[in-house]
């Protein structure tokens, strides 16, 4: 790596420098124990730095940096405030949410991580990613993965550890799992509305520190995630993290001060006005017009894949790195990652809208990205609920090239962490999310869910099986799909969360005692079958022949008349891949003729 930023023990020294390009002084807070010790930086142009003797490898630290405390004019100077490091790779304790850390003149260090002094990390050697185009993607949640999974130790649940645990793998590997993605597990900060309700981020969309690993996920911290990630590559799965660089848990101008608005406040983007833009839902925007902003981003990921041997990458409203203000399909942020060596090959994968102007851009990211697809998950499920036609599922059967032309990105999923369950979206019409505290405001409304007759658990023999039917054809319809497929954690055998379709600040852990054993086998089957010819799902392949149920060619009619019941597709003769056949009327979606 070539960024200098952060603390690095080299040559008998320990050197410390960070970027505070507006303050008047910035002091090197040591902690020893309780005891404090400020050493003075010096500026070097737009940061500052600081060298101790020796190797302080291991101890704790932040800064405090003083200057105008002007809010309205986007200063935040405070040297009360302990700031942490945004270029920290660990952390002595997990973030709390608490009013003296917006209060100015309240000094905070007692309630702020502390970074930790890195020893010199061994670099990973570096091989193409374990992930092909065309497989599955796991996508899962650290902590409630393994929270109550019976064969894990008790003291490693919950953790990045235990994602190396051999009946962990051995389930992946069951699903023929192409590449983990790890929802976020660098260290964030609750929601200010969260503590006072009683409820906590379970999910992690909220970071302070970019590269810091949550302590509480990987208390092991950078070794503790290389080890997992050797773990799995040696079982050939991949290991995709999903980044959040859209926003910062500082929030919006209510929010506390504890790294970027402290050191760096400009690293947020701003209105002509001074007002801060909130793209993101959020409270603020990081700003990746300041090439500042985008080194922070090129540096984590550097990291991550240099020292810990990560495959790839999923952005979290993505198009906010490519704004400046608007979007920008040829953004510098683009150019940037594939110039870095290490990052070129790497997997990038795009949720493609954010909720600042323009912020739907499905299909203009960079031709070798993919892209969370949700028109795919909206066209499946409203087929399968009976309002969309045989023409709208082919089109996303096949890769939705109407997105993406020839050149299959496509993400196909049908549930993912933000939203319903797929098992709750057969059983679901409605949102029931009033365990959040906002009176079931939050969360989408239109689902595209359906309850076959009875709102949420039933035992109604009829309505369990017609709810059974649904989920197979649902996956069915997923593991026949062109493109790279995902699945989230439990989906495979009916986990739910009760009709809470946005549970960030819900502690729900997948539930291993109560799995759909039946639903699981299935699930396995379906994976199997599709992994025999992965190659083959890459790409749609032209030359093969849709036609109705009856075995006549399809008029355009039919593809667009809802009543219209299904359609078979029969591959070209040269191509190792059966025909597949769908049936609204009877919930069949097979792929053997």
């Amino acid at each position: 790596m070539t960024q200098t930023l952060g603390a690095h023990v080299a040559g008998g020294a320990t050197r410390f420098a960070v970027r505070a390009p507006l303050a008047d002084a910035v002091e090197l807070c040591l902690f020893d124990g309780g005891v404090e010790t400020r050493h003075a930086m010096t500026r070097q142009g737009e940061e500052w730095t600081a060298e101790l003797p020796g190797d302080l490898t291991g101890t704790r630290y932040g800064y405090r940096a003083h200057g105008a405390y002007d809010p309205a004019s986007n200063l935040w100077f405070d040297p009360a405030k302990l700031l942490v490091d945004p270029y920290a790779l660990e952390l002595d304790r997990r973030f709390l949410q608490h009013p003296r850390l917006a209060t100015f003149g309240e000094d905070t260090a007692d309630i702020v991580p502390r970074a930790i002094v890195p020893g010199p990390l061994p670099q990973v050697p570096r091989h193409p990613p374990r992930f092909q185009r065309g497989g599955l993607i796991y996508e899962l949640n650290v902590a409630g993965f393994t929270a109550l999974h019976p064969d894990v130790p008790e003291g490693q649940r919950g953790t990045i550890a235990a994602l190396a645990h051999p009946a962990v793998i051995a389930h992946l590997k069951k699903l023929h799992v192409s590449a983990v993605e790890l929802m976020p597990v660098v260290a964030w900060v609750d929601e200010r509305h969260l503590p006072p309700l009683g409820l906590a981020n379970h999910w992690g969309y909220n970071p302070v520190a970019m590269m810091a690993l949550d302590p509480g996920l990987c208390p092991g911290g950078v070794a503790e995630l290389r080890a997992a990630v050797a773990a799995l590559h040696t079982a050939g799965i991949g290991v995709i993290l999903d980044l959040v660089f859209n926003h910062s848990g500082e929030s919006d101008v209510l929010g506390g001060t504890l790294s970027l608005r402290g050191l760096d406040p400009a690293a947020y983007a701003r209105a002509p006005d001074g007002a801060l833009i909130n793209d993101t839902g959020c409270g603020n925007t990081l700003e990746f017009a300041k090439p500042a902003v985008r080194r922070l981003m090129i540096d984590t990921l550097m990291h991550f894949v240099e020292h810990c041997g990560i495959d790839g990458f999923r952005f979290d409203l993505a198009p906010v790195i490519a704004r400046g203000p608007g979007f920008d399909p040829q953004a510098p942020i683009f150019a940037e990652l594939a110039a870095e060596p290490c990052l070129a090959d790497r997997v990038m994968i795009a949720e493609p809208w954010d909720i600042g102007p323009g912020g739907y851009q499905l299909g203009r990211f960079p031709a070798n990205w993919l892209e969370w697809n949700d028109r795919y998950r909206d066209d499946v499920r409203r087929f399968w609920r009976g309002d969309a036609t045989v023409g709208e599922l082919a089109m996303r059967l096949a890769g939705s090239s109407d997105l993406f032309g020839d050149d299959c990105r496509s993400v196909n999923f049908l549930a993912a962490h933000d939203g319903f369950t797929l098992a709750d979206t057969v059983a679901y019409e409605q949102r029931h999310n009033h365990a959040n505290g906002e009176d079931n405001r939050d969360g989408h409304g239109e689902n595209h869910s359906w309850n076959c007759g009875v709102e949420g658990p039933t035992d109604h023999p009829d309505i369990l099986a017609r709810r059974a039917a649904d989920l197979r054809a649902l996956l069915g319809t997923l593991f026949a799909s062109t493109g790279t497929i995902m699945l989230t954690a439990g989906d495979e055998f009916g986990r739910t969360q009760g009709g809470n379709n946005n549970a960030y600040c819900q502690h729900m852990p997948v539930d291993w005692e109560r799995r759909d054993v039946a639903l699981e086998a299935h699930v396995a089957e379906l994976a199997t079958r599709r992994a025999e010819r992965l190659a083959t799902f890459a790409r749609f392949p032209e030359g093969g022949q849709w036609l109705s149920l009856a075995g006549t060619p399809l008029t355009d009619r039919q593809w667009e008349d809802q009543a219209t019941d299904g359609f078979r597709h029969v591959f070209p003769s040269d191509l190792d891949r059966p025909p597949f056949r769908v049936s609204r009327n009877t919930r069949e979606v097979s792929t053997g003729g």
